[in-house]
């Protein structure tokens, strides 16, 4: 990889360790916009003090940005508390106890944050958690599923009823986009960008929260759009932004995403993709050291940030 010069980082510990306030001939090529704040003196990423580390780095303009991919729940909507709501109303619809309970299961806010920061996908989520607690009665099924096909039924009748009730949620006309999402979405647009949309959630939900959130004009902008159906792994898995890379036809280094998890995060880095992290109150905590930038929403980011960012990519030595 050539290098174009060396230039003075400070890392600041509330970013990656990979970058912060980067000069490059005293000038400044990328600077976060707000600063996340903890409840300890510690960086959750790096575990030390929270004071600026000076490091030297090698700058190379070897990338561009072609291609600005979105995750969906957690970056166009925060939307977790929203699928949760509509989980705990389908163990409720089909009376789904798991032994030696007696109440309908309920997912509670904590321990739901901690599930889907661990799992993607609805139902590989309800998979494990049935593996691990054990299978359940309900009125699905008149006794415990045993073999493959009955808990495959039972599995697939709840995320359908499941995803019903959250596309009612969301039509309700109460969910609003996060800050900073369309705008960065038609700059992109405007700058010549490709944009797309992954998610591993069902596409059908997907659909109806990118039509009501984003609109039914940029829905139909989209050059690439990919749900959990469109592939057979879902994330921390790559292969939804391999796919993705290859509808768009840009190779993976100059396509950039913007996760709200570690599981989104793996994802996109195991796919060969820079990735930066616009975080919700339930993902804040985790470790992001492998993103190349880490905002608390996109109101104050620019494509040419972004863009720049990508063009320099930075190796601490």
């Amino acid at each position: 990889m050539a290098v174009a010069n060396l230039a003075l980082l400070f890392s600041h510990p509330n970013l990656s360790p990979k970058f912060s306030s980067l000069t490059f001939n005293s000038n400044p090529l990328f600077c976060t916009h707000q600063s996340r704040h903890f409840r300890t003196g510690k960086s959750p990423l790096t575990g030390n003090n929270t004071k600026p580390r000076r490091l030297y780095v090698a700058v190379s303009a070897s990338h561009s940005l072609q291609a600005l991919i979105f995750d969906c729940d957690g970056v166009i909507l925060e939307s977790e508390h929203l699928h949760r709501q509509a989980y705990n109303d389908a163990f409720s619809h089909f009376n789904v106890r798991c032994p030696p309970s007696a109440a309908p299961l309920n997912w509670s806010l904590e321990f739901y944050d901690v599930l889907q920061n661990q799992i993607g996908g609805g139902k590989p989520k309800m998979r494990w958690y049935f593996k691990e607690h054990g299978w359940p009665s309900s009125t699905i099924l008149e006794k415990q599923p045993e073999s493959d096909e009955e808990r495959a039924k039972l599995i697939d009748t709840l995320q359908d009823w499941k995803t019903e009730r959250y596309k009612e949620i969301i039509k309700s006309g109460t969910v609003k986009p996060r800050p900073g999402v369309l705008r960065l979405m038609d700059e992109a647009k405007a700058a010549g960008k490709k944009v797309a949309v992954c998610s591993a959630a069902t596409k059908s939900s997907v659909i109806l929260c990118l039509e009501n959130l984003i609109g039914i004009e940029r829905f139909q902008g989209l050059d690439c759009f990919l749900a959990g159906d469109d592939v057979k792994e879902k994330k921390p898995d790559p292969l939804i932004y391999q796919t993705a890379s290859k509808q768009l036809g840009v190779t993976e280094k100059d396509c950039l995403v913007v996760e709200d998890s570690v599981i989104g995060l793996q994802a996109a880095t195991r796919a060969g993709m820079s990735c930066v992290i616009s975080y919700t109150p339930s993902t804040a905590e985790q470790d992001f050291t492998d993103a190349i930038a880490i905002y608390p929403d996109l109101s104050n980011v620019r494509v040419k940030d972004l863009d720049l960012l990508l063009q320099n990519v930075v190796a601490a030595s």
